[in-house]
């Protein structure tokens, strides 16, 4: 006996694909999030997203600016002349460096400390070290006119720029006698920069760092600057760089 179909099922037809279940339209719209700033009133809404703090650039670098170095340079006004050796090059003074006026030059070769570019950079770097090395007592009454170039040199958050700011800094500070103790007064000025770069070393883990033969390693030329001033700076360099650099720990008190 055959059995009667039901009436009330559909009629099924090959074929034909199930029908799908729509999903009502509210519940689309829940399912959407909304990005938003904080301290919004869409912040306290439903589905949505705060978006984060945006990023504060302490590491980032700064454009550079013209500096009065390349503009007394390309005007000839610098009795220097770039001298090929078998070593590399060098600066042939057309005059003796003992005779120069350091109020005049010696701000201005700091001023170069900003430069990158050949032979800018190079005439800049080369002519500090050699007024350093036969300075003398010229050098420290010109410490207050080198803190402005000093402070944007390192202002910039180049690599390259600070390394050699640090070894220009380091020269400076056992160029002549009471220039560490004269450096003192100017600390905050100059060591907010190596604050924020002080913990930046290359963790290579079992690899080479080539960069600490080459004393191109941020962290540790910091730390070397920061001794220096210490042992050059008199009693109260410590205290200073402290208060300034709250990590550092003393290299003449452990």
């Amino acid at each position: 006996m055959v059995a009667e179909k039901d009436a009330s099922s559909p009629p099924k037809l090959t074929g034909e694909r199930p029908p799908q279940q729509q999903q009502p339209l509210g519940q689309l719209r829940r399912t959407k999030q909304q990005v938003t700033d904080g301290f919004t009133i869409k912040a306290m809404m439903r589905n949505t997203v705060v978006r984060g703090p945006p990023v504060a650039g302490a590491f980032k670098e700064r454009p550079t600016k013209p500096t009065a170095f390349r503009k007394f340079y390309e005007r000839g006004d610098f009795p220097i002349a770039l001298e090929h050796d078998s070593r590399g090059n060098k600066i042939a003074w057309k005059v003796e460096i003992e005779k120069l006026d350091y109020h005049h030059y010696l701000p201005l070769f700091f001023d170069g400390l900003c430069e990158m570019i050949f032979p800018y950079e190079f005439f800049a770097r080369q002519g500090i070290h050699d007024m350093l090395e036969h300075g003398g007592n010229k050098i420290l009454p010109v410490i207050p006119q080198l803190i402005i170039p000093i402070k944007n040199a390192l202002n910039l958050r180049n690599r390259q720029v600070i390394c050699i700011t640090l070894k220009v800094l380091q020269h400076l500070v056992v160029s002549a006698d009471m220039v560490g103790e004269a450096l003192v007064p100017y600390y905050r000025q100059i060591l907010p920069i190596l604050n924020i770069f002080k913990n930046m070393n290359v963790n290579s883990g079992d690899g080479i760092d080539y960069s600490q033969q080459k004393r191109e390693n941020i962290g540790d030329l910091i730390q070397e600057t920061l001794e220096a001033f210490e042992r050059y700076g008199g009693e109260d360099a410590y205290i200073n760089i402290k208060y300034m650099v709250p990590t550092y720990q003393s290299c003449l008190l452990n």
